[in-house]
């Protein structure tokens, strides 16, 4: 396996001596980036000695077959039965890559990601034989052309400097017989959008811990408002991209004017890391429909699944 995860890569890099992880970049120039890769860092680190984790990360693979087509684990392993090389884009503590190796046994794996919790991946699951972690930019073309059989960039691509460079970039080391999945953060109603922004850079001048603070203080507003199980027919304010029906309020206030995440199955901490998520990377782009589909065809690519919802838009493409 090593053999081979060499042979793909442009350039040569060393493994640490003993171990499946090898550093490419660990620093960006670019300051939102850098920010972005900091953050993420603190947040799985601190995160990883939760004793949620586990349901957490239940609850994402639960989520990441609806994502992308598949009906349950065993279709994943199906679709996987046939795809040799296996690239986990953007990996964070490497849970997703992981299971892609349990699931293709016979497959290389690959997880990649710019923050430090790509060497903590690779210690939690030195057990992998087939599965190595990379520190370093997903948008930089490390690897050769085609090499990989299936591409998975869940949740990251909106957190890179350029998400069209690094679309590019990823399509193209997706093999011509191979499919690439990613995911997209959707743009939400005119006053959530313009709050977003002003709170991501206000929070550039805030301390790690003056972050977490505000984190939870705003998964506490989030419970609060669920817990009053308020729901009330609001007015359509197509002006202002506000949909009108029944809705529950905290919904309403979520969606429309400010993330304030809770999610009582999840818990706490959970809850705390998503709304920490959210306002803490310098890097969070939001998509419309037609700026994702544009993406596809300027990349050549066809869609094989396509899902849409409040948060996200996702799908499977290929070439």
């Amino acid at each position: 396996m090593e053999e081979i995860l060499h042979d793909m890569l442009m350039d040569s890099y060393d493994l640490t001596a003993g171990t499946n992880f090898l550093c490419s970049s660990k620093k960006s120039s670019a300051e939102n980036q850098q920010n972005t890769n900091e953050a993420f860092s603190k947040k799985w680190i601190d995160y990883n000695e939760s004793s949620e984790k586990q349901e957490y990360f239940k609850m994402q693979k639960e989520w990441y077959l609806t994502l992308y087509g598949f009906e349950s684990e065993n279709n994943l392993r199906d679709f996987l039965k046939d795809k040799k090389t296996i690239y986990d884009a953007g990996c964070g503590v490497g849970f997703k890559a992981a299971w892609f190796a349990e699931l293709a046994p016979h497959a290389l794996v690959i997880g990649m990601d710019y923050s430090e919790t790509a060497e903590l991946a690779a210690h939690n699951y030195k057990e992998l034989k087939n599965l190595y972690f990379i520190q370093g930019d997903i948008a930089a073309p490390i690897f050769k052309p085609g090499v990989f059989d299936y591409v998975s960039c869940d949740q990251v691509i909106m957190h890179t400097e350029n998400p069209e460079k690094t679309f590019k970039v990823l399509s193209e080391v997706t093999s011509d017989n191979g499919e690439f999945s990613c995911y997209f953060y959707t743009k939400k109603a005119l006053p959530r959008e313009l709050l977003d922004d002003y709170f991501r850079t206000h929070c550039t001048n805030m301390s790690h811990d003056e972050l977490m603070t505000m984190s939870e203080q705003l998964t506490e507003l989030g419970k609060r408002l669920s817990e009053l199980n308020v729901s009330f027919d609001a007015p359509e304010i197509p002006a202002l991209g506000i949909k009108g029906g029944e809705i529950d309020l905290q919904r309403f206030i979520y969606w429309n004017f400010i993330k304030c995440f809770w999610n009582p199955k999840s818990g706490k901490q959970t809850s705390d890391m998503v709304n920490f998520d959210w306002y803490s990377p310098s890097n969070a782009r939001r998509f419309s429909k037609e700026e994702v589909l544009a993406l596809v065809s300027d990349n050549n690519l066809e869609i094989c699944t396509f899902h849409e919802e409040e948060a996200c838009y996702s799908g499977r493409f290929k070439k």
